[in-house]
Parts: C-alpha cells; structure tokens; sequence
C-alpha cells in the first residue's frame, strides 16, 4: 500500500555501483518497483478526514492541506468522495459495496445555490493547492455527464446547479467542452435528459452573469450555434426552443437564438442573390428567389430594404481610386436592378427605410459620400422612391449621420420637385 505523495518519499539513488576488476567501476540501474494501487485505502482516508470534521469544508479543507494522502495517484478517487460520498466502482457511477461513506457529498447537500456553493469553493481552494488535480476533475465530471440518466432527477439538478456554480466561480482550468461535449449522447438526448440538465444549468448560471458571458462559455465550449442539438430530435426546431426557454424564463437565450437564426438565413439569402446578381440572372426569377426565401424565414419587411441595398453595392465592381468610374459603376447598379428595390419597396415607410440606409452608407463609405443626391435622383426615376417620401427625408429625416451635408447636397433636386409640384 502507498497512500504516502511521492515528494514526501525517500528517493533512493537511481543506480548501484559494483567493483569490476581493478579500478573498474560497472554502474546498473536499480529497478522502480511499482507500489501497489489501492484506491480503497485512500477514500476511507478521505472519508474519514470528512466525518472526523463533522462536513465542515474549511476543516476538511485544512486537513486534507496537511495530510501526506498522494493525490496525485487518487485524484480520480479524491473527487468521487467529493460528489458521491464514497469510492464508485470502475467505470460506473455505482458505489462500492465495500468501504467507508460519508453524508456531506455534493449530491448529499440540498438542491439550491447557497447549498452546493460552499462544495464548489471548497474545490477551488483544493485545485489552487494541488492545480494537477484540475485533470481528475474532468474525468469524474465526464464520467458522471456521460451516465446521468443512472442519477435520480433530484441528482442531475444538484449536478447541474454544481457545473453552473463551477464555471460562474471560474474553477481554475475547467475547460467547457469538458461537460458540454459529454452532454450530446444521442441517449441522453432522446430521453430529454440533457434538456433538463442544461435548462438548469442555464438558469443557475445567468442569475450571477450576463448573456454575454454565456455566450463566451458555449463558444469555448464549441456550443454557441447547436442549442438545439440539446433537444430530442422530435423537438428540434426553433419553435420548440423557444416555447421552452420562455416557458423556463430564459427569455434572454430564446431572443439570442432568434438573432442566430435570423443572421444564418439572411447569410444564405445574401449569398444566393450575389450569386444571382453575378450571373446576371433574370430580375423576375431573383424578385420570386428573394419573396421565398422572405417567406421562409420571415424576415422583417425592413430588412428586406437594408440587405438587397447592402447586396447591390457589394456586388458593385469598385475601380480603386477612380472616383468617377466608381460613380459610374453604382448609378448602372441601382439603374439595373431598380425593379428588385421596387418589388420591395411596397409603402411610404418602406421607401424611407431605403432613403436612410442609403444615407448611412454615403455616410461611412468615402467611395459614395457625393453620390448621395445622385443615387437618390436615380431611385426617384426609376419609381423606388415616391416625391412625397423624399420630401419627408429633406424636411423631418431622423438619421443624423451626414444629414446636415445631405440635405444641403439634395437641395437643388428637392427644389425643382417643389417647383415641379406647384405647376400641376
């Protein structure tokens, strides 16, 4: 038995030396006899050093600080006396028939925050004096994700509530993949079992941090864009994702997901019309493309405005420095696909949301700041844009960036549309 941590063994000298003839020294190397394993020894240990304190984790705590038990061979073992109160059998969750247990387990305490915490800082304090046991950590807590359907469902909460409670206290070193990876057993899937584990997990984490540092947690964790592979597959959509969510409170997520949607649709909807516009395909077959695609995802009128614009000028081939033939280039852009942006531009606010998005982009792209009035004349003559919308942008406009320019740039033009007013 070696329960004893090998820096506080007696090294012996690596090799023996054996005279050989005369003045002759032959040197062979001693064998490293193994020491027996034996885990059972170590958690009764550990156990014991738990009820001699009674569960109280700061004198369990400074024990374990001052023993000589070797962690860095038990480490494993360490932590399932940590979680379950007792060594499991191999490669299960099972407790060992033989051996001691104790009753202050993570999965002994209350499911509730300010029950499982102390659990969790008790572990920081743990890993911070021996930092390798951060590996240990991973495989007891991979092994307990991979079996949770053999854990009661009071259990998989406490579980939950302890890896939520563990990142939000930035546990040194616990990687994310490390539980979010494990989760994705198609089993556990199926059994909505993973569902209930991370809905909780989401819920405890997000009343100590921001959806922002969620975010970075599923990111790390390789996550950010598969919620709904937490879902059984009968439940995959993201309908059911956000009926749950919202049924739980989490709000929050369900607008993120939302958000993640909306900017893979519209990522493949940009996507097939620049292809489109490339191949130079007829404005018809484009115009019913974009209403299906509209349709399917059920995108935002406005939107609609705001990428075909984005799209058009993206597809625009810019000539470097050569201002005027950049001019050139962007005016046959809006002249040849006027009909799109019309097909589109279905009301008065619509047609607004075209004039603003075209202001903002004159605004912060240097190639368009004097091309503003010209495009806007442009859309004016190709029917996008009706007299009275333009009217409303030069005299009550809300988007202030370059507005004061713009307008001054536009006057001439919105003059002679008043002139041409007050004849008819």
């Amino acid at each position: 038995m070696n329960l004893i941590s090998p820096e506080k063994e007696q090294m012996e000298p690596e090799f023996a030396g054996i005279k050989a003839g005369r003045g002759t020294r032959i040197k062979t190397r001693k064998r490293n006899i193994a020491a027996p394993l034996d885990p059972a020894s170590f958690s009764d240990a550990i156990v014991q050093i738990y009820v001699d304190n009674a569960g109280d984790l700061e004198l369990v705590a400074k024990s374990i600080e001052s023993s000589d038990l070797n962690f860095s061979r038990y480490g494993d073992t360490f932590f399932e006396v940590v979680f379950v109160g007792g060594r499991t059998q191999p490669g299960t969750i099972k407790p060992e028939e033989e051996g001691d247990r104790h009753p202050y387990s993570v999965l002994d305490c209350a499911a509730q925050r300010e029950a499982i915490l102390p659990s969790v800082l008790y572990i920081q304090k743990t890993l911070r004096r021996r930092p390798f046991l951060i590996k240990n950590l991973e495989n007891v807590m991979r092994k307990f994700l991979q079996s949770l359907e053999f854990f009661e469902e009071n259990e998989r909460k406490k579980l939950a509530i302890f890896t939520a409670l563990a990142f939000s206290q930035k546990l040194s070193g616990l990687p994310p993949e490390t539980v979010f990876q494990p989760l994705l057993k198609d089993n556990l899937v199926a059994k909505g079992i993973v569902l209930s584990f991370i809905t909780e997990f989401f819920k405890v984490y997000l009343k100590e941090n921001s959806l922002d540092d969620l975010i970075g947690l599923l990111k790390k964790g390789k996550m950010e864009d598969s919620l709904l592979d937490f879902f059984p597959s009968a439940k995959r959509s993201s309908e059911a994702l956000s009926e749950h969510f919202t049924k739980e409170g989490l709000t929050s997520l369900v607008e993120y997901n939302e958000k993640k949607m909306f900017e893979v649709k519209l990522k493949e909807i940009k996507s097939t019309l620049t292809t489109m516009i490339n191949d130079e395909a007829e404005i018809s077959e484009v115009i019913e493309t974009v209403k299906q695609h509209v349709k399917d995802a059920k995108f935002p009128d406005i939107e609609v405005i705001r990428m075909l614009w984005d799209v058009l000028m993206e597809a625009v081939q810019w000539s470097g420095k050569n201002q005027q033939q950049n001019s050139n280039s962007a005016l046959r852009q809006v002249k040849a696909w006027a009909e799109l942006l019309n097909a589109f531009c279905t009301s008065g606010r619509l047609e607004l949301e075209l004039i603003y998005k075209v202001q903002t982009q004159c605004y912060e792209d240097a190639k368009l700041m004097k091309l503003f009035p010209e495009i806007i004349r442009t859309l004016y003559d190709e029917d996008v844009l009706a007299e009275d919308t333009i009217l409303l942008w030069f005299r009550k406009g809300s988007n202030p960036k370059g507005r004061q320019s713009f307008v001054k740039a536009l006057e001439p033009f919105v003059k002679w549309l008043e002139e041409a007013e007050e004849e008819e």
